[in-house]
């Protein structure tokens, strides 16, 4: 491991963010820290599954695909969404096998008031609901897509492994339900480059959806969103317990995970990451800024350790 972020208080280092990263330039890796050890890189791979997905049939249009790969905020247009998703295959929410949950966003919660928690608000409503309408495009049963050995979770793990050039030894429920598969961040870069770089038209058709309709895979004020629509050509998800990729059509990729799980130091380290590949990232500093408050004032902020 190696040190990624720092926490400052009063130009006191009060906290430490340590993990690993993997950096592809398209043809080489460079590692920082552990990157061949497994990981489960969580909503980070919802491109990858996908991929997998869109390779099997499923003909969304890019709005909707996008939303398959998102880990969104459960606003009215999120939840809209995934239920059109069940409707092109004459389903309805109650087919959605995620908890149920309310939005994530302050202004999304505001705007859903008092309804009680549903499963389409559920920030992988849009993953579940492409897993349904694929087992039923493919006349696979839609109660159990959520097993490992459904051959809709088989050719998941097929697209992992195909897009990686890596091995996947563990599997696990992640927190939505649906399995996880695990991944090295060196598979984790090369993975993500293989979907920014189109090196299938299942691959391209994701990657255009995600850089076309970017409010669709996070939401309003999200840092992934505003990522993408900042910078020309990036492709970013983030997967819980801090893990973050991005990638970009040329082939360049990062993938990186905070070892204490923590999401607080994820912008200022992909901002880092990013510059070190060579990224103009002058328009995302203001995003990223998380300032260290003291008596209600800023005393300090979170920077990256690697530059």
């Amino acid at each position: 491991m190696i040190e990624l972020a720092h926490y400052i208080r009063n130009s006191f280092v009060e906290s430490i963010h340590y993990g690993s990263m993997a950096i592809f330039d398209g043809s080489k890796i460079t590692a920082f820290g552990d990157i061949d050890s497994e990981i489960f890189p969580r909503s980070a791979t919802k491109p990858l599954q996908a991929s997998a997905m869109v390779r099997l049939g499923l003909d969304l249009p890019d709005r909707l695909l996008a939303l398959s790969c998102a880990s969104h905020s459960g606003s009215e247009v999120h939840r809209r969404a995934a239920k059109e998703i069940l409707n092109s295959v004459r389903l309805d929410v109650d087919s959605l096998q995620c908890p149920t949950d309310r939005p994530y966003g302050d202004a999304e919660r505001r705007a859903y008031g008092d309804q009680q928690p549903a499963r389409d608000v559920h920030n992988c409503s849009g993953k579940h609901a492409s897993m349904i309408a694929t087992s039923v495009i493919n006349g696979w049963d839609i109660n159990t897509y959520r097993d490992p050995v459904h051959p809709l979770q088989i050719e998941i793990k097929k697209e992992y492994l195909d897009a990686s050039g890596t091995t996947s030894t563990h599997v696990a429920v992640d927190g939505c339900g649906a399995p996880i598969f695990s991944m090295s961040l060196k598979g984790l870069a090369k993975a993500s480059s293989a979907v920014a770089t189109g090196s299938t038209p299942a691959r391209a058709r994701v990657f255009e959806a995600m850089r076309a309709f970017p409010e669709m895979v996070g939401g309003e004020k999200r840092f992934t969103t505003e990522a993408m629509r900042l910078i020309p050509g990036l492709m970013v998800k983030e997967g819980a317990e801090g893990v973050e990729i991005a990638a970009l059509a040329d082939g360049r990729s990062v993938a990186f995970k905070v070892s204490d799980g923590s999401m607080r130091a994820i912008p200022v380290v992909l901002i880092a990451a990013l510059s070190r590949i060579g990224v103009d990232v002058s328009t995302l500093h203001e995003l990223a800024h998380t300032p260290v408050l003291g008596g209600g004032l800023k005393v300090g902020e979170i920077i990256a350790a690697i530059g």
